[in-house]
């Protein structure tokens, strides 16, 4: 990144710290029993997605930016994978979409601008 702009100035970045709260409070809820499973596997997917948004923002070029903004991908699959399941064991009442889908969108047009850039 450059002009004195960090991560923090990306509204993907704003978006992802901010699904992440929701994923905090949404498994506070979850039963004691599952603490160290799914709550445990949301929240560092969770908390993986602007992570890895952060560091790819710090490193030198636009390649190793789109090497982690595809880790922050992942890490949201993961994440929309565990919640489904959350869901159909009756832990979640709310679907991931709302959530999930606005955070993919921005990264995938992340992507795309950084891959154009690297072309």
């Amino acid at each position: 990144m450059s002009n004195g702009k960090t991560h923090k100035d990306l509204k993907v970045w704003q978006e992802a710290m901010k699904l992440a709260k929701v994923v905090y409070k949404l498994t506070s809820a979850f039963p004691k029993e599952e603490v160290y499973g799914l709550v445990s596997q949301m929240r560092r997917a969770a908390v993986s997605v602007p992570s890895n948004i952060a560091e790819g923002a710090a490193r030198a070029s636009s390649r190793e930016f789109t090497q982690f903004l595809y880790i922050a991908l992942g890490s949201l699959s993961e994440l929309e994978t565990q919640w489904l399941l959350a869901k159909e064991m009756g832990m979640a009442l709310s679907s991931p979409e709302t959530h999930i889908e606005p955070v993919r969108k921005m990264l995938l047009g992340l992507i795309r601008h950084t891959k154009n850039r690297v072309s």
